[in-house]
């Protein structure tokens, strides 16, 4: 552990010096080690953690860094063709058990979502925390309870509520969102 942190200081210190804005962004919050003592220990979100990823000098790290290239290859290429992205979607969806009745219903369910939030930035809807609002008024009206209480009945943390709903509930979810923009057109 020890023999980690003092690698870490020298790679920090090192990456400083080079001007990385990783290693500035990063903060501190005390975690809980092995020996059950709360150190300082820094911390960043996922792309500060990619990009420190990329500057470490080691064979170890390599393995990882090839698997960042090929990812941002294929972001690339779905860039350059969008209906890439509509078959890893498919083929991750069928990598969790979907049928693909489900996975149908999930793709023609976000078209619908898609020309609601496309209506709502037209109306001047821009915020996150607006488009949050309004689909939880969206999901309470249908499902009775928010989209807040759903996950946690779900058991799910940051995952996509859509991605564990039944076909049932992504029906009636596409159907709430297709009516509430038929209502608001007329």
């Amino acid at each position: 552990m020890e023999r980690a942190r003092n690698y870490w200081k020298v790679l920090k210190s090192r990456l400083k010096k080079e001007g990385n804005e990783s290693v500035t962004n990063c903060n501190q919050l005390k975690l809980e080690s092995e020996d059950g003592k709360y150190y300082k220990t820094d911390v960043g979100d996922v792309e500060q953690i990619f990009r420190l990823i990329q500057s470490i000098p080691s064979p170890k790290a390599e393995p990882f860094k090839q698997w960042l290239a090929k990812v941002g290859y294929e972001r690339l290429q779905e860039i350059q063709d969008p209906s890439l992205s509509m078959d890893r979607a498919r083929e991750n969806w069928q990598k969790m058990g979907r049928s693909e009745k489900w996975i149908q219903q999930r793709m023609t369910g976000q078209e619908t979502r898609n020309k609601l939030t496309d209506y709502w930035k037209g109306s001047g809807v821009t915020k996150q925390d607006e488009f949050a609002f309004l689909t939880n008024i969206i999901h309470q009206e249908w499902t009775g309870i928010s989209v807040k209480k759903h996950k946690e009945i779900k058991g799910l943390k940051s995952q996509n509520l859509r991605d564990h709903m039944s076909e049932a509930e992504l029906l009636f979810t596409a159907l709430a969102e297709l009516s509430t923009r038929q209502i608001a057109e007329v």
